[in-house]
């Protein structure tokens, strides 16, 4: 299992599908293929409505030995519009004034590709951020009444394992930056991690699960509520096979954690890591883990 923050994601719907189709080099695509995934969630990939440019990975991917066949992604909140000033620049239908930061509907969703079978259990990206139990957003928020709590997605994915099925809880969080002493970005940030754990406490699945994607949240350091990492990392009914190790390198703040790969308790880790990019892929690390299911 494993997941990748790199940068499947351009400022104008159909651009990245025209780069998959060149037959230029994409280095993301060889840091995929490196790392020979049997499912992987991508948390920066623009979203087309037939999924064609996450077909022509596929293909690409195919050519380079790596066989992912099964395919899912649904229309992410980024980019979509709310015809709200949320950013309160006096201007409406900025990528800062969508449900999820964008420039058009779609820019930077979430994807997955699989070796076995997938299916949508739940979608709670349509909830609003008010509607979490603690919400953190503030009463005077803008877009209080319509502001979706997910930046990006929250799935509930199914794998259809040959040795039975296993979830997929999948996250890309808002960065708890970009804007001011009003801490919107880093309390929608922690609400949107928080989402998972209150999921978890209501019984949200009966067959092992694997959190997974960009928290864009360090435990311990960088801007943000990092207490909030640190609780969900403790929490017993996940394990945390990569404990302290960087997954993506800034100019800036350096290296941080930000994207996980966290089992369930009952699955038994075989091995974990972090693939390094190659020259020109970001500053993203692609995080994977191998896992023994318990039917194995």
């Amino acid at each position: 299992m494993a997941t990748y923050a790199g940068d499947f994601s351009r400022k104008g719907p159909g651009l990245l599908l025209r780069e998959l189709l060149k037959e230029a080099p994409l280095p993301g695509t060889a840091l995929i293929a490196q790392a020979k995934p049997d499912v992987i969630l991508l948390t920066d990939f623009d979203y087309d409505a037939g999924l064609v440019a996450l077909g022509a990975l596929r293909d690409r991917l195919r050519a380079q030995g790596l066989d992912l066949p099964h395919l899912f992604a649904t229309r992410p909140n980024t980019g979509m519009a709310t015809g709200r000033d949320l950013d309160g620049d006096g201007r409406l239908g900025g990528p800062r004034d969508a449900q999820g930061f964008g420039y058009f509907s779609g820019q930077g969703g979430q994807a997955v590709l699989s070796r076995w079978p997938l299916t949508l259990i739940a979608d709670h990206s349509a909830l609003l951020w008010q509607d979490l139990p603690g919400s953190a957003i503030a009463g005077d928020d803008p877009g209080h009444d319509i502001q979706r709590l997910s930046s990006s997605a929250h799935w509930v994915l199914r794998v259809d394992h040959p040795n039975g099925p296993l979830d997929l809880l999948t996250i890309a969080a808002t960065p708890p930056v970009f804007d001011g002493p009003e801490d919107r970005n880093g309390r929608r940030n922690g609400d949107e991690i928080r989402f998972w754990q209150l999921a978890l406490q209501d019984g949200l699945t009966e067959v092992p699960v694997i959190l997974l994607g960009n928290l864009n949240l360090d435990p311990e350091r960088g801007e943000g509520l990092r207490h909030i990492a640190r609780d969900l990392l403790a929490d017993p009914r996940l394990q945390d096979p990569l404990p302290q190790r960087a997954t993506v390198k800034w100019d800036g703040p350096g290296e941080m954690r930000i994207s996980y790969v966290l089992p369930d308790a009952a699955l038994r880790v075989e091995a974990a890591g972090i693939t390094q990019p190659a020259s020109g892929a970001g500053p993203h690390r692609l995080v994977w883990v191998d896992l023994a299911h318990p039917g194995e």
